[in-house]
């Protein structure tokens, strides 16, 4: 019986790190390399979140999200924008019933969201540390 109730405890414990292992992605926020706009986190905050419409250098800024099952999308959600995927979902419901808001493009991964990125100069994205390639230019948010 002790031995039974042990695994369970191990097992469940490895389980736990596994899935906090996972969730530690670095999760960065691109531009294309032309956009010489200054951004901060508040700054994206608000692009994200549709009260920003255009970047510092008075050009449109096109936010590209991730579709919600995304690991990057996840942690930008919650790092980023301070809120869980469950909030951003009630909180686009809400401005899109009400007409004041339409949320943002969502693509399916990180070679998506760099491929628009890197093709358009008003675009804004984010994906995973480990995708970055040299077609665009990572944003720090400190």
């Amino acid at each position: 019986m002790n031995t039974k109730k042990f695994s369970k405890t191990l097992i469940g414990a490895a389980l736990a790190y596994s899935i906090s292992f996972l969730s530690i992605a670095e999760v960065v926020v691109v531009v294309h390399p032309s956009n010489d706009a200054a951004l901060d986190a508040k700054i994206v905050q608000r692009i994200f979140l549709g009260k920003e419409k255009k970047f510092s250098n008075g050009k449109e800024v096109l936010p590209i999200n991730q579709v919600p099952s995304s690991a990057a999308r996840d942690s930008f959600d919650t790092n980023t924008l301070g809120r869980s995927s469950t909030q951003i979902a009630a909180y686009w419901s809400k401005l899109v019933f009400t007409g004041k808001g339409i949320p943002p493009k969502e693509l399916d991964n990180d070679a998506a969201v760099l491929a628009i990125v890197a093709d358009n100069p008003n675009a804004i994205g984010y994906v995973d540390s480990a995708s970055v390639s040299g077609a665009v230019k990572v944003i720090s948010l400190n």
